[in-house]
């Protein structure tokens, strides 16, 4: 398949701060709220959601094409992402903006706080999808992620005018978007990713039931965290699978698009939604037990004995043959 994934790409600012966000926020001061903390620990990776999404599917073995925009500091970033099996001669490279910056404090309870500055990211609303196509000559499917709010609606009407499948991923811009342009990227998309607080942000910003959203998409594939992941079709039975067993978390940055870049992956593989979901849950413990979202080696025999583990053998059997990829 061929996969457009368009999107932000960014810089994480990673910290760790081993104390609890919670006892320095004081009830009767929330109105008046000025607070520090000491982070001890800074990891400086590369990121953004739809590079995270590519650099899961590159590893995989797919060749996806990211579509974004990006700054005048980009060159090494670019390099990284084509060793690692993504196509990047779409992105555009603003003259003069920095690449996006994501700056996220986690405490010791997996608590986040963090700032995003879209930068060059906003050059992204100038970016067409027609040159992409003419140059690999038609598109299987687009991936809609967070983004600047303009270019996520013009991929939206593109992929609905040209009559390509479409996955919508709104996550971290559901807080910025009105409710005209909600109810936009729900145009009858494939694919509608969220997590469980995503889903329920979704519904009040749509101002439509869960009932009246699943009417208007194929598939709703909402992450439930550490009780796996529930993917919901109108007429059908939500399918349910189980989260992966996992060591300590390390870093929960970028899991969320782990999980997308395992079940686009067994998508494009066309091995059905519970593979998808299985494929997604292992790959995202990957992300969850290493520092960065695009750190992870998706070895073939870890994700294996994962899968062969947590969904038995004929789970892992299935996946065996597509999971050759390079260390």
């Amino acid at each position: 398949m061929r996969i457009a994934v368009t999107g932000s790409i960014a810089t994480d600012h990673l910290l760790q701060f081993r104390g609890r966000f919670t006892e320095q926020l004081l009830a009767d001061s929330l109105d008046r709220v000025s607070l520090s903390f000491l982070a001890e620990e800074l990891e400086i990776r590369r990121g953004g959601v739809a590079a995270n999404i590519a650099y899961g599917l590159g590893r995989l073995g797919l060749t996806p094409y990211l579509v974004g925009a990006a700054g005048v500091d980009f060159a090494d970033y670019q390099l990284w992402l084509k060793r690692n099996g993504v196509d990047t001669d779409s992105i555009t490279v603003s003259d003069s903006r920095h690449t996006a910056r994501f700056v996220c404090t986690t405490d010791a309870e997996q608590n986040q706080i963090a700032t995003f500055y879209a930068g060059a990211m906003t050059e992204a609303r100038d970016i067409s999808l027609h040159p992409l196509i003419e140059r690999t000559g038609g598109l299987d499917m687009v991936i809609v992620s967070p983004n600047d709010p303009e270019a996520m609606l013009r991929h939206t009407r593109e992929c609905i005018a040209l009559g390509i499948p479409f996955a919508a991923d709104p996550s971290q811009q559901l807080a910025h978007l009105g409710r005209s342009e909600v109810r936009a990227l729900l145009d009858h998309p494939r694919l509608l990713f969220t997590n469980e607080y995503e889903s329920a942000l979704l519904q009040e910003r749509a101002g439509w039931t869960e009932a009246q959203i699943l009417g208007r998409v194929g598939s709703w594939v909402t992450t439930l965290g550490d009780r796996g992941v529930r993917v919901q079709r109108a007429g059908h039975r939500p399918l349910r699978v189980p989260a992966v067993t996992t060591a300590p978390v390390v870093d929960p940055t970028g899991v969320g698009d782990a999980f997308r870049a395992g079940f686009l992956a067994a998508g494009a593989w066309r091995l059905g939604e519970p593979a998808a979901a299985r494929l997604g849950c292992a790959l995202a413990t990957l992300a969850l037990e290493t520092v960065g979202t695009q750190e992870y080696s998706p070895r073939a025999q870890v994700l294996l004995d994962r899968l062969r583990h947590t969904y038995g053998p004929g789970a892992a059997a299935q996946l065996a043959p597509f999971l050759e990829v390079p260390a």
